[in-house]
């Protein structure tokens, strides 16, 4: 009896998490399907009477004044995706040399580095925002995809390093000493032998790198303007002459989830092997 009870309550916690998790995004979705007359109908209907997909086609489709909205969208669209996708390229590729160097490769203050890596990632970002803007601005890099692939290549780096780093630690020396005693160099064991075994933990790095990359929204805001805005930026300026465009900001935030949460759905076990395999060592 006290077992089930147990149970039920634990039951109970996790669906009121879910429930508390799922519903705002929920309606967000519901919000981008209706028009807007439903959403202000009294009493609030979870379902709305009509469906539609104006709020998402409006997105890429001009309709005469609205077509400036169409061009910063699809602009800021292609921005997101090329920043993120070269800020987990980035990552990825000098976030597994240095991880596999702290890893296997013994030398003074390789511990020092590592807990200062992450010691800056303790420091609050809005501390930052005033010498990368002096740094970017004496660089000429403010308004431009480059200048923000650098500055989220900054910020996910050592958290790819540190994922990296501990997967690596799992992974038996043994291997490596074969293929040394094969003729491979440390760079020829690592692509050869190591590489293949660490696809969990390569893959989750992807995600959290690509999400980190494609949800930042605070440097974005501050070190672009038109050329380089990004997606998240651009939802929150939805607007027409007559004010927030609300069902808008609804669909485009729908569409602007949709890649990280395909690839958490995607990779799931991917993600949750990839982070315990350094636990029990």
């Amino acid at each position: 009896m006290r077992r089930s009870l147990k149970r039920s309550l634990l039951y109970l916690a996790v669906a009121g998490i879910v429930a508390w998790t799922v519903a705002p995004y929920l309606w967000l979705i519901i919000s981008s399907l209706s028009l807007k007359i439903d959403l202000l109908s009294v009493p609030l209907r979870w379902i709305p009477a009509r469906l539609t997909l104006e709020n998402y086609t409006a997105l890429f489709f001009d309709r005469g004044s609205e077509s400036v909205n169409v061009r910063l969208f699809i602009h800021a669209l292609g921005n997101s995706s090329l920043i993120a996708a070269f800020t987990t390229s980035i990552c990825l590729i000098l976030g597994v040399l240095a991880a596999y160097a702290i890893a296997r490769l013994r030398f003074r203050g390789s511990n020092f580095l590592v807990l200062a890596m992450m010691a800056i990632q303790l420091v609050p970002p809005i501390i930052l925002v005033v010498p990368l803007y002096v740094i970017m601005r004496q660089m000429d890099l403010l308004d431009k995809r480059i200048g923000l692939i650098l500055v989220n290549t900054s910020i996910v780096l050592p958290l790819v390093i540190w994922l990296m780093r501990g997967y690596f630690a799992s992974i038996p020396t043994d291997l490596e000493d074969a293929a040394r005693i094969d003729g491979c160099t440390h760079l020829g064991a690592l692509v050869r032998v190591i590489l293949p075994l660490s696809g969990p933990g390569l893959v989750s790095v992807m995600i959290f790198a690509f999400i980190a990359s494609w949800n930042e929204y605070l440097y974005a805001f501050i070190f672009t303007n038109v050329d380089a805005k990004t997606l998240p930026v651009l939802i929150g300026e939805f607007s027409t002459k007559l004010g927030l465009e609300y069902l808008r900001i609804a669909a485009a935030g729908v569409l602007a989830s949709l890649p990280p949460v395909l690839l958490a759905l995607t990779f799931q076990r991917f993600i949750i092997r990839g982070l315990t395999a350094g636990a029990v060592k």
